[in-house]
Parts: structure tokens; sequence; C-alpha cells
């Protein structure tokens, strides 16, 4: 499988002055230091991709827990910050803080005693960027979506999900590591999968390959001709698999490349017609009413 791959520089995040904050704070209820007139220090927080680079100035989502899980064995959630750097008044105490920037992440355990505290986060993350390609020729976005997934395996040989209908040229922020990448075409069976390397500070933009066309089926009279309604339409693939149904008059559909048969029903009748895929050629395949 080809695939092209390009290592961009750091991510352009603007940094703020220090601990500028600029992400809004909602507190439970009840939970807030100024509701229950208690003393109150300041957890200040920000959050870089890399240990020498800006801090970054939106997106951060911050969550600061209790370090003792509540009844239902959940750590209950103190505050929730949204931006970027965060001020957020606690009381003496240890929390546990979760840094989410997309689904890149960190935790720390954190004592709040007798001053204010500042930290920050080194994420250790970059961006991936997804995009494929069918013989050179660009695919339409609204025709493809990737699904990101750890690389191990589990004994069962699933993998965990990680992201899920990711849409091309998106930055999508991840810890630095391998991921495995699935990328439909359609929602058929054209796939390709890769496994690729996303790098701490740097965004990874992938371009995969796939062998796929679209083809639009029509039962005609003629050729050329106009196409007929009442059709009941199914695909089988080479080995005999049911990949396609459809009572649409005219069905387009993607393929993987390859040969099929396509069945048309039209009233009591079945007419048949075999035709093949070629990565990159999108095709009217006629079904003549004999």
């Amino acid at each position: 499988m080809n695939i092209r791959v390009l290592i961009s520089g750091l991510f352009l995040l603007i940094a703020m002055p220090s601990w500028a904050q600029n992400a809004s704070v909602e507190y439970a209820e009840g939970l807030s230091p100024t509701e229950n007139q208690r003393s109150a220090h300041q957890l200040l927080l920000d959050a870089r991709l890399v240990a020498d680079g800006p801090a970054i100035e939106r997106g951060m989502v911050w969550r600061v827990f209790r370090d003792k899980a509540d009844i239902d064995g959940k750590l209950p959630v103190i505050a929730t910050a949204r931006g970027g750097s965060a001020s957020i008044s606690l009381n003496t105490g240890t929390y546990l803080v979760h840094a989410a920037f997309g689904r890149a992440g960190a935790s720390k355990r954190i004592n709040i005693s007798t001053e204010n505290l500042a930290e920050s986060f080194i994420l250790q993350a970059g961006g991936l960027v997804l995009n494929a390609e069918t013989a050179n020729h660009v695919i339409q976005a609204k025709h493809l979506r990737f699904s990101i997934f750890e690389r191990q395996q589990n004994e069962e040989g699933e993998r965990k999900m990680i992201a899920l209908n990711v849409e091309p040229n998106k930055i999508v922020q991840l810890n630095e590591g391998t991921y495995h990448v699935l990328s439909r075409y359609g929602t058929i069976n054209a796939t390709v999968r890769a496994d690729l390397e996303v790098k701490a500070g740097q965004v990874t933009k992938a371009v995969l390959q796939h062998r796929g066309a679209g083809v639009s089926l029509r039962l005609v009279s003629r050729p050329g001709g106009d196409p007929i309604a009442n059709t009941s339409w199914t695909v089988f693939t080479e080995d005999g698999d049911n990949v396609f149904s459809s009572n649409l008059v005219s069905p387009f559909l993607i393929l993987a490349e390859g040969a099929y048969e396509a069945v048309v029903r039209n009233g009591d009748d079945n007419y048949r017609r075999t035709f093949a895929v070629r990565s990159g050629e999108s095709a009217a395949v006629e079904v003549l009413l004999e």
C-alpha cells in the first residue's frame, strides 16, 4: 500500500503571558470556595505540547477531581475550565487534575496547602492530518472518513478506538506514539489501513492510497436510455458475497477494485450483469431489460 507522509513544524500555538488566564471556569454546584465561604488558593494551570514549546492558548479542557471516590466509585468533578491557561480556586486538599487537548491528555495528583500553586503540564503531543486519493485522483471529502485506533491489539485481536469518523484535513491532537488508522472510501468495502507515527510538537500529514471507484447502476431498455423505475438492486463480489442492496432507481455506490455482479429485480423478473471496478475510474453500469 502506498502512502505519503509529511512531517511539518511545530504546532502554531500562540503563547500567552506567564499565567495569563483565558479559560472560563465552572464549579460543581456548592463546591466553589466563594459559595461555601471557605478560604481558597489559586491553582494556576498551563499546558504545552513539548517542554520548550509555547503555552496552549485555546482548545484545552481542564478537569479537577477530588482524590477520593464517591459511593458510585467515581471521582467527583470539582471544577472544569475550557480555553487555555486557567486559574482555579480550590480549598486546601489533594486533587487529581486532568488536562485534555483534543485526544491528547495528561493527569497529575496535586496537593494544595498554604499557598497558590502553579503547575505546567507537558503533554508530549502532536497532530495528525489524514487524507486519501485513488489513482492520484482527489477523493471528495463527503465520501471519505477515518478511524484512529491504538496500535496494539488485545488478546481478542481488537484495538482500542481513539477517534471515529474523522473528516479529512482535520487536525487530530494525539499523544506522541504510533497509531493504527482505518480509511473508508464510501461505506461498503473500499478500505485501507496504515500505522502512522505522531511526534510531539509536530503535525504528521498522511495521504493514503485507495483502490476503488464510484459506480452508478441503471436498468435500461436500450443503451443510454432512461433508468426504469420499480427496481431492487443487489451487488455481489466475485466470491458471491452480498455487499450492497438498494431500492433506488439508479443507485450510486463506491466499491473496491475488483469483479462484481449486479442483480436487479423488476416486477417478477431478475436481470444480471457482471462488471469490473478499476481504481479511479468512475463508471455507469447499465443492465439491459431483455
